[in-house]
């Protein structure tokens, strides 16, 4: 936790009125940057992660020394160029990284908040993090743009902020969360509360952690990411460094042996009671229900430019549920461009390295700066 404790934040003085009900105030968002901001202050992007993402964007995260989630896109020279742009990305409230979470002290009990820390919404991140332009005093963000949660968190800051940003891209994501999305994602949350070291969130305090059961969330959520055409192409029913089958509960398959391996690695970089904020945030999500089951009124006070992103594989949020963002931009006047990105990685196409999806991002970037 030490190496936490030197990451860039803000304090937030100003008290936030939660969906929940519950405030908070003097609480920390903790944010990276790349690139720099322009005199003008009229470059800079903001930059919005998905579920398991955190603030590091590209370049090499401090705390995990692994590749930033969006490498392939944002650096010097790439799509998103930090030559010419000043990106900003903030973990949100209710992540692992810094900011105000479940990991975090209660002041009112000096201890760690576990399961006592507030239930949030994306509409609770968002105007968390609106408080990194006063911060940095940017009048008007060029672009915001983001993946899956990434993408909700598009849509939502526009509807709460409509003149905030010229542009807006929204990758991947849904107006609202599928009863499909929401199953898996409680799957993933009754895998975490059924570990014995769970302790009802207390599991910090008591120094232990829930590894087997979130272990096995993030198994159930890879899966979602990933489509049965990339599957069965990488994998197939290859055997794990063996000719025969072992007749066991072993990790006969490769693809069980990758699942495993996905499931280790996650637990040592991301906090259990986190992934129950923070999915539960999603399954809440609904601009559908708070403009009254019309979507385009979300949208109706904005001029912002959308460019909306889907990709053919991605069975998680599929390119009907981005349509239907699209219908509503269209039927509140708003501009919009739309592409369907031809892929077979499924929905972490938008982490990885497509060469229409960058090159995609890179002109919509050009042409509107």
């Amino acid at each position: 936790m030490n190496a936490k404790e030197n990451l860039k934040k803000i304090i937030v003085k100003k008290p936030l009125k939660l969906d929940c009900g519950k405030t908070i105030c003097d609480y920390p968002v903790a944010y990276e940057t790349y690139g720099k901001l322009n005199e003008k202050k009229d470059n800079a992007i903001l930059a919005f992660h998905a579920l398991t993402g955190d603030q590091f964007v590209t370049g090499i995260n401090p705390i995990t020394n692994k590749a930033g989630w969006w490498s392939y896109l944002v650096g010097p020279s790439k799509a998103i160029d930090t030559n010419k742009f000043f990106v900003i990305c903030a973990n949100v409230i209710g992540g692992c990284m810094g900011s105000c979470g479940p990991l975090s002290i209660d002041p009112e009990t000096k201890k760690i908040y576990g399961t006592n820390f507030p239930i949030i919404t994306i509409n609770d991140m968002v105007n968390a993090q609106y408080n990194l332009l006063e911060f940095f005093k940017i009048e008007k963000l060029y672009s915001i743009l983001g993946g899956s949660m990434g993408g909700m968190q598009v849509l939502q800051f526009v509807a709460n902020f409509p003149n905030k940003t010229k542009t807006a891209i929204p990758i991947a994501c849904t107006a609202s969360h599928s009863a499909q999305n929401i199953a898996f994602n409680e799957l993933g949350r009754q895998s975490i509360m059924a570990d014995t070291n769970w302790k009802e969130g207390d599991y910090s305090k008591l120094n232990l952690s829930p590894d087997k059961g979130l272990a096995v969330a993030r198994m159930a959520a890879h899966i979602t990411y990933l489509s049965k055409k990339g599957l069965q192409e990488k994998f197939g029913r290859k055997l794990q460094e063996k000719d025969n089958l072992n007749f066991s509960f072993d990790a006969d398959f490769q693809i069980e042996s990758y699942l495993r391996y996905q499931g280790s690695i996650f637990v040592d970089r991301f906090d259990a009671n986190s992934y129950l904020y923070i999915t539960r945030a999603m399954d809440y999500f609904d601009l559908v229900k708070q403009f009254n089951g019309n979507l385009s009124k979300a949208f109706e006070k904005t001029k912002t430019k959308f460019f909306i992103i889907s990709f053919t594989s991605d069975w998680l949020y599929p390119t009907s549920e981005n349509k239907e963002i699209v219908i509503a931009l269209n039927s509140s006047g708003a501009n919009v461009g739309f592409i369907e990105i031809n892929s077979d990685k499924g929905h972490d196409s938008f982490l990885l390295d497509i060469p229409e999806f960058l090159k995609t991002i890179k002109n919509f970037l050009e042409a509107n700066y």
